[in-house]
């Protein structure tokens, strides 16, 4: 089931509906899309990109954003609106700035994306989890990539208990959020859609320079009182 959400603007009361592709689903033809011209894979390329200008012609994840930049693009990121969110399972509702909505969507979409680096996100995408904060970005972040490496435990391959390449990856996904928003840049004209890729590319910045601390700071509501104080006290003992 594809995973839809709503935009309701406070100001006049218009709507926008945005309907995805789930994490399983077949993506809808592009075809009917006429590519812009920022999609183009050689235009702001990713640095750490290992796709090839001459065998791809355009950035699939440009391609994917691009209806949501152009149906978003003239509106202010401070623009008031109710965001429903309807997928098979649930229902969420929040009213809150068009740029929170907004990360909250390109992040599914992007985490979607038949980009190499990007569509290692897709585990996320079937549990996507809309408005997230920051505490729960790294839950679900370093969950999804330990129960990957407890598979990869069961298939006696080789397995990165320390979040070493989930590190790694963050930073891929980093450069990869700078090429997308210089892109983006040229396409907007005023800052909704720019805010939204500067905060999701902040998420990623606090799991690649900073998950030992984002870590600790939810470390006690993982443990038990006993455990919590024993925590505390070795910390206190290094």
């Amino acid at each position: 089931m594809s995973i839809t959400y709503l935009f309701k603007f406070l100001e006049d009361g218009s709507e926008l509906k945005i309907e995805t592709a789930s994490a399983s689903e077949t993506k809808p033809d592009r075809a009917a899309v006429t590519p812009a011209a920022w999609t183009q894979l050689a235009y702001c390329q990713c640095s750490n990109c290992p796709l090839k200008r001459e065998q791809v012609e355009h950035c699939p994840a440009a391609l994917d954003i691009q209806p949501i930049i152009e149906d978003f693009r003239k509106m202010p990121g401070f623009t008031k609106v109710e965001v429903t969110v309807v997928s098979a399972e649930r229902e969420y509702r929040k009213t809150t700035g068009l740029e929170e909505g907004l990360r909250s969507l390109m992040g599914l979409v992007l985490a979607n994306s038949e980009c190499p680096i990007l569509k290692k996100l897709r585990p996320m995408a079937h549990t996507h989890l809309p408005f997230a904060n920051q505490d729960e970005f790294i839950i679900r972040s370093a969950g999804t990539y330990l129960l990957r490496q407890y598979f990869n435990l069961k298939d006696n391959q080789a397995t990165d208990w320390n979040l070493e390449g989930l590190v790694n990856l963050n930073r891929e996904l980093q450069l990869v959020n700078q090429a997308l928003w210089q892109r983006v840049h040229s396409a907007c004209e005023r800052d909704s859609n720019l805010k939204a890729l500067l905060s999701f590319f902040t998420l990623s910045s606090s799991v690649s320079y900073s998950l030992e601390t984002q870590l600790n700071k939810i470390k006690s509501r993982f443990l038990n009182e006993t455990d919590s104080l024993q925590a505390i006290a070795g910390q206190k003992e290094t």
